[in-house]
């Protein structure tokens, strides 16, 4: 496995195996791997011939300045779990290598993006298409992977890739899950001993909400989810919508779609979390 820092190294190595007919898979992260990452590198190194991990803590998609401060950066131990996975190139820049100049675009995304994180974080969608664009531009990826814990981004992404015509595939893999049922991410581990073992809670009641959808509304279950959640101590629900798995648009009764997904936010404490469930 080979790691990299600049632009111009990555491409001289992709240029070299594209004129080969090597068909590239690419898994953009953060850094601060964990299984649920893995996961997505293990699904590209099996259906690709390269597999390219990105590893950046992408700060034009942070409108909190504290989160992109605490964000976990652990390079070291991220690349050795990469390698035991089969990844070949990891491509490690500086900020100053992905911004040699303020990226000032800004994207019309449509409602996808304007909805549910879209609406609480002002400006983290156009973030994210900035340097996903970038490097899906340097890349050039067959496919890239996705995890499905962020389901609107996935559909932020796949917006951003058909207006500026990327050829690359765009795969959703599902959610992976700590044993008690709390959604791998990053931030777990910013959780107090006492935050962690509540966490689950909001796992718990996604999967309780499900046995009861054919006998109550769309609004009762929201109620139920958010009360339950919020009864929890240092627990407290920013929001929680059932969308049309598409368009993102919040349903209010189940017959306006055949594709229910449920997508929350909480707050445990000062971290973040968020998860989501098919109904």
């Amino acid at each position: 496995m080979k790691v990299v820092n600049t632009i111009r190294e990555l491409d001289e190595i992709l240029v070299t195996e594209r004129q080969n007919g090597a068909q590239t898979g690419f898994v953009p992260t953060m850094g601060a791997l964990h299984e649920g990452h893995l996961s997505l590198v293990e699904q590209c190194v099996a259906e690709n011939d390269i597999c390219v991990v990105s590893i950046f803590v992408n700060p034009t998609q942070f409108n909190d300045q504290n989160d992109l401060a605490t964000y976990p950066r652990t390079l070291e131990e991220d690349c050795r779990m990469l390698e035991e996975k089969g990844c070949d190139l990891v491509f490690a820049p500086s900020e100053e290598e992905m911004y040699p100049e303020p990226d000032t675009r800004v994207f019309a995304l449509g409602r996808v993006a304007e909805v549910m994180e879209g609406a609480h974080r002002p400006g983290h969608f156009n973030g994210v298409a900035q340097i996903v664009s970038k490097l899906f531009a340097i890349v050039k990826p067959d496919r890239a992977y996705f995890g499905e814990k962020d389901f609107q981004q996935i559909a932020v992404i796949r917006e951003m890739a058909r207006q500026l015509g990327f050829p690359a595939r765009i795969i959703a893999c599902p959610i992976r899950r700590e044993s008690d049922g709390l959604a791998m991410s990053s931030r777990n581990v910013r959780l107090t001993p006492t935050q962690r073992q509540n966490a689950p809670v909001i796992a718990k009641t996604l999967k309780e909400s499900t046995t009861f959808v054919a006998g109550k509304s769309v609004e009762e279950v929201k109620s139920f989810v958010i009360n339950t959640i919020n009864q929890v101590p240092e627990m407290e629900v920013e929001y929680f919508e059932i969308v049309d798995g598409n368009s993102l648009e919040s349903i209010t009764d189940w017959s306006e779609t055949d594709f229910p997904v449920g997508c929350i936010t909480v707050y445990c404490g000062p971290v973040r979390l968020i998860d989501n469930i098919k109904y």
